[in-house]
């Protein structure tokens, strides 16, 4: 079988499914580690790589989209909408097709890195892919805590039903399940509350114009694309596809489909209406426009049920977004050779992963501005993760024509991805700071 990495697994042509099922019968000729033995088992179908992909995209982070609107305008808000989406399922189908490909090769690759460490080099995969997914991924979490925050002001309680038991991805896919309808329920409730919003005397004047000078315009421009980006972003593809058995050709792009068709009923909706009916007023989170100063301009009960519908998807939404974070806690501190359920796994399981939510937890703490947070994220982790990562790693591998479309179009997507996410990092950051002289370390906003 020969020697491979401990991030990969080795599959003989005639034995993928036996391989991925019964990864414990060839630890030693494998060594992989426990975070890959443990939590990214490969039991899963493309129904089930559909609920993880919509939950991992189609999360609360959606209803930031109407205040990206009010950077863009309806013309640019729209077209960035339909293009993050085109962009964003074309290089997912990218990744997925260069994960095919090397473990039609041998090399089953179950996480970002190790696709860097293989396509690019081990330095990029450690210092530079590693590092970015794991903040991305964090950051995702810590979103989660503060977007939860802000529902619980309305809710004064909050639930979050963590499984630390239970170590594997897979496990999941019935809690996504439920994630992928609560999705529909909260964007539903978003698009009816702000039609009934708009449609009554109780709304705003509408007011569309792009607020500030010039150059206020210019930075909120370039910080709307990066929420959206964020909006978009997943970060965790080879993750997900670990999660489908053997073989999986083809098993990605039907999951994909599955995703983006909620992708297009849930983010379009919201941020149409959203913006239609608050315009340049919109806010980073889109249900604080449904009170105005703290009088409900809907029934409380449709606030109260939004609400438990946002909050108990960010339960699912976080959960998957630790998923790297306690693979690697799983890898440093796990035993492969010993049960996943034994005392030796089960204990650091529980401390490490409980210790990742109080830090999640604090940070989002220090934070108050939803919006901002996302567009950092985006800027940062999603743009580079997503957009041109993908592209870069389909013209590696299978180094296509120079005079064919696909290389020049995943060049353009590469180059311009590249230029809006430096451009985007520098205005999240500018964004952030201008919000920070308002607010201050734990307020109550």
């Amino acid at each position: 079988m020969g020697t491979m990495r401990p991030s990969s697994i080795a599959v003989h042509e005639g034995e993928q499914t036996k391989v991925a099922q019964e990864p414990h019968h060839h630890e030693k000729d494998q060594q992989l580690d426990a975070g890959a033995l443990f939590v990214l088992k490969s039991k899963g179908s493309w129904l089930h790589s559909g609920y993880h992909l919509t939950t991992s995209i189609v999360a609360p982070a959606l209803l930031s989209l109407p205040y990206a609107f009010t950077f863009l305008g309806w013309a640019g808000g729209i077209v960035c909408l339909v293009i993050g989406a085109l962009v964003t399922f074309y290089s997912y189908n990218l990744i997925s097709l260069v994960l095919e490909h090397h473990a039609k090769l041998g090399h089953r690759h179950l996480r970002f890195r190790d696709m860097a460490n293989e396509i690019l080099g081990p330095k990029w995969g450690r210092y530079y892919v590693g590092p970015i997914q794991f903040m991305v991924c964090y950051g995702a979490v810590v979103a989660c805590t503060l977007l939860g925050g802000q529902c619980m002001k309305v809710q004064y309680h909050y639930t979050t039903p963590c499984n630390f038991s239970n170590p594997i991805f897979h496990s999941l896919r019935h809690i996504n399940l439920i994630s992928m309808v609560l999705c529909l329920a909260y964007s539903a409730c978003a698009t009816a509350g702000s039609i009934h919003i708009g449609s009554s005397s109780k709304g705003p004047k509408k007011d569309y114009s792009l607020n500030g000078n010039t150059e206020s315009s210019v930075f909120g421009m370039f910080n709307a694309i990066a929420i959206i980006a964020t909006t978009y972003g997943n970060g965790i593809i080879p993750e997900i596809q670990a999660t489908i058995a053997p073989p999986v050709k083809g098993k990605m792009f039907k999951g994909l489909c599955v995703c983006y068709a909620v992708v297009t009923v849930t983010f379009f909706s919201v941020a149409i209406s959203g913006y239609w009916a608050f315009g340049n007023q919109a806010d980073g989170l889109i249900l604080t426009n449904f009170l105005d100063d703290g009088k409900p301009l809907v029934p409380k009960w449709f606030i109260f049920m939004t609400n438990i519908f946002t909050i108990l998807q960010l339960s699912a939404v976080g959960v998957v977004y630790l998923q790297p974070t306690n693979e690697v806690l799983e890898r440093t501190l796990g035993d492969p050779m010993s049960k996943e359920f034994s005392l030796r796994n089960v204990i650091p399981r529980v401390i490490s992963r409980s210790l990742s939510v109080v830090i999640a937890t604090t940070i989002a703490a220090m934070l108050p501005f939803f919006g901002d947070v996302n567009a950092v994220i985006g800027a940062f982790g999603f743009m580079p993760l997503d957009f041109v990562l993908p592209v870069v790693f389909f013209n590696i591998t299978f180094k296509p024509s120079k005079r064919s479309l696909v290389f020049w179009l995943n060049v353009i997507i590469a180059v311009v991805f590249s230029t809006l996410g430096v451009i985007a990092a520098v205005a999240a950051v500018r964004q952030i700071s201008l919000d920070a002289k308002t607010y201050r370390l734990f307020a109550n906003v």
